[in-house]
């Protein structure tokens, strides 16, 4: 539930980023941009936050920042200009590393990677459900009001996990050197550059996804069923990566996403330079492209975890850390490359998930195959 606001405040300004960037008076690639000062500021903050609230009892942690992201969304729908929307975004970065630290202590580690998938599903969901239906929002009572109705989800979730949640006491506290110093095993190494990578490629379209569907002739009424074919691929994925990593392990799950992703990314490039409008194939191509965005974060952290168990509150930070750099990387990319056309968009992320599959082949050997 936690992640599921997250995941739709995130993501939520894909839906309506030109009317947006029309209201505030800049360019839909600079509008873009806030989903890369929300990434970029969930990145740093992370291990930081971690260190920090390490001794916070874990509920009164959750409530709390999702408190702070819904007072955060309320100030972002009051902007009354970028910068002070931009400073919004930045106060809004606190909640799913912290979740997922959580569920990886309640769990047993045979179910690990299962446990991991549902919280990461919150984000995933959002993508199907969130998203689209921030879109309808924002059509009926505009950006602010979308922005608006998810702050207020914020703090009904808050009152939720107060009340679900069981007590949990927060841990030592580990200075944030000794976290770090986690960084310097090879295998940490070969994996958060991945999830970077990964990432990267799959958000490099998807902040900037309604004036690319538009340059491909697919009509505004359709693009609310394009977001959610997508984020129906996104928790089809996600839960499908949990169950296939404990079972098949995490680098043919990965080897699999990255290759589909590229095909996908690289077909919708074909279209939108070749102007052929067929729904229906762009609605499989974003339902393969969400599917695979997605299926790479449950293998991605289980790895992590396997490489320092003891260490799992860190690392798991950290695998958020990476998650949000490879969004904010992926989205400023994009930004450069919508001026240029939708089909360089596409096939930037396309070639980023490439890179993605051929870094995980060269580096399997060196780090925990799941």
């Amino acid at each position: 539930m936690g992640t599921f606001a997250v995941g739709t405040d995130a993501f939520v300004v894909a839906g309506f980023l030109p009317d947006m960037a029309a209201s505030l008076h800049v360019s839909t690639a600079t509008a873009g941009q806030s989903v890369t000062m929300f990434a970029a500021a969930y990145a740093v903050l992370s291990p930081v936050l971690a260190t920090v609230t390490a001794r916070v009892p874990r509920r009164a942690l959750l409530v709390g920042a999702l408190l702070m992201l819904g007072l955060a969304n309320l100030g972002s729908a009051l902007s009354p200009s970028f910068p002070v929307l931009i400073v919004s975004r930045i106060l809004a970065a606190a909640f799913t590393p912290n979740a997922g630290a959580v569920a990886a202590t309640l769990v047993r580690p045979e179910v690990r990677a299962r446990a991991l998938a549902v919280v990461v599903g919150g984000l995933a969901v959002a993508t199907a459900l969130g998203v689209p239906l921030g879109d309808v929002i924002g059509r009926w009572l505009g950006w602010r009001g979308a922005l608006g109705a998810v702050a207020a989800m914020c703090l009904l979730v808050a009152v939720a996990v107060s009340a679900i949640m069981p007590m949990l006491p927060g841990g030592p506290r580990v200075p944030l050197r000794t976290r770090l110093a986690v960084l310097r095993r090879p295998a940490v190494l070969t994996v958060l550059p991945l999830t970077v990578l990964g990432m990267a490629a799959a958000y490099t379209a998807y902040a900037y996804i309604v004036p690319a569907l538009r340059a491909m002739d697919i009509g505004e009424s359709s693009t609310v069923w394009m977001l959610f074919l997508y984020g129906a691929g996104a928790v089809f994925g996600n839960l499908a990566a949990g169950y296939a990593t404990d079972r098949w392990g995490s680098v043919r799950v990965l080897s699999a996403g990255y290759l589909t992703m590229a095909a996908a990314l690289a077909l919708l490039a074909w279209m939108a330079a070749s102007g052929i409008a067929l729904p229906a194939l762009a609605g499989l191509l974003m339902l393969a492209w969400g599917g695979n965005s997605w299926c790479q974060t449950p293998p991605q952290q289980h790895r992590l975890i396997a490489t320092a168990p003891r260490e799992a509150p860190l690392v798991v930070s950290l695998s958020s850390s990476a998650i949000y750099t490879g969004i904010g990387a992926g989205t400023l990319l994009g930004g450069f490359a919508l001026p240029h056309g939708t089909p360089l968009v596409y096939l930037s992320g396309a070639a980023l998930a490439a890179v993605a599959l051929i870094f995980l082949l060269a580096t399997a050997r060196k780090a925990f195959h799941g």
